[in-house]
């Protein structure tokens, strides 16, 4: 880590982000564990490609929480900090909303999504992939949402940072050599 990201980490005041992605403990994933561990996964996964941005950091931390708990107030987290207007606005951005099929929320932030928005959503995939499983996954779903990732969040990683796009496709071909095993 370099001294001008430790400096902007030093300065990050995570803890009301944090006390708000509490929320989540009592979500559980499909994939074992609950949200917030999930959101704390993304967190960190950020802060490993040196990024440091207090909005995109303080996003993670909370990135599912109006897809899993609707009824979290905007307001609050807007008034948290100087950069709670900001941090909803992306969060809000990576929100898949009920309307939404999967594919039209992936292709919507792969045309259109901000920088940030992307960078998250990649952090986000990598976290769910590094959780993904056999033996608690159905074959034709792992293998679907494998392709997904492929097509649609493997592009904004490459426009990102090559970096996470050579562990996202990593990620990938070794869930892919894992189902081929069991086929």
């Amino acid at each position: 880590m370099q001294n001008h990201e430790k400096d902007e980490l030093i300065q990050l005041i995570a803890a009301p982000y944090i006390q708000k992605a509490t929320a989540l403990i009592g979500i559980a994933r499909k994939v074992g564990g609950n949200q917030f561990r999930h959101m704390m996964a993304t967190f960190t996964i950020l802060i490993d490609y040196h990024y440091t941005s207090h909005v995109l950091l303080k996003a993670a931390l909370i990135h599912d929480l109006f897809e899993d708990v609707p009824e979290s107030s905007r307001d609050e987290i807007r008034k948290i900090d100087a950069h709670g207007h900001e941090v909803v606005t992306l969060v809000e951005e990576v929100t898949r909303y009920p309307h939404e099929t999967k594919i039209d929320y992936l292709e919507k932030i792969m045309k259109h999504g901000s920088r940030n928005a992307k960078i998250l959503k990649v952090a986000d995939r990598i976290s769910n992939i590094t959780d993904l499983h056999l033996d608690i996954m159905i074959e034709e779903k792992m293998a679907n949402y494998l392709e997904q990732t492929i097509k649609y969040v493997y592009p904004m990683a490459e426009e990102v940072n090559h970096l996470m796009a050579i562990e996202l496709r990593d990620l990938v071909e070794r869930r892919k050599m894992y189902l081929n095993a069991f086929q």
